[in-house]
């Protein structure tokens, strides 16, 4: 429990983001070896964290907290979209076994929502659902979205990589990156229900 919320009654979820050595096509050095966690892991950490606070009742929580661990297996592009993804049905399940073992009371109902997220660009002026590397690579535009299961956003970063983009093309991105965000919302809800 953080120090700030002990004897508040109120929980905390956060997360820790990281890349398996051979996690892409060049084995990389664990960043536990190198003693110090890299940008761009903090970064993702903490856009997990966010993400999935923003989904819950921390009051309904309880003092307790969870700490969702994001490893990536295999990453070609969007390993931040799929681990706030991923997370989200660790966290279900993780609220749903502290649920059953008394940890959180059984009436309790800490998630206010579901969340998903997904990596959308402007690939040759088209935009273009769930980049893989090559794509996110050659993008004119790079955004990860992050949505609610009714469809709100949580965080939106977008970047214009060569040209910049109109608010023409920021509104397909967005229209399809909530369109992602829906699809893989039915995919957390039928992996739940196993």
């Amino acid at each position: 429990m953080p120090r700030w919320l002990v004897g508040k009654g109120e929980g905390w979820v956060t997360s820790e983001y990281a890349m398996l050595p051979r996690a892409t096509h060049t084995r990389s050095d664990r960043e536990s070896v190198k003693g110090k966690l890299g940008g761009r892991t903090q970064e993702i950490s903490r856009l997990v964290g966010r993400s999935l606070r923003g989904i819950v009742d921390m009051k309904a929580l309880g003092e307790n907290t969870i700490v969702i661990d994001c490893d990536v297996l295999q990453a070609d592009g969007g390993t931040r979209t799929a681990a706030i993804t991923g997370a989200y049905v660790a966290l279900a399940d993780a609220i749903s076994w502290a649920k059953s073992n008394s940890h959180i009371a059984e009436k309790s109902n800490p998630l206010t929502q579901s969340v998903a997220a997904v990596s959308v660009g402007i690939i040759d002026g088209i935009p273009t659902l769930d980049l893989c590397y090559e794509e996110d690579v050659a993008a004119q535009t790079d955004m990860n979205i992050v949505c609610t299961g009714d469809g709100n956003f949580i965080e939106v970063q977008g970047t214009a990589e060569g040209k910049p983009f109109d608010r023409n093309l920021l509104d397909q991105l967005l229209n399809l990156g909530a369109k992602g965000c829906a699809d893989l919302t039915k995919l957390q809800i039928q992996s739940l229900s196993k």
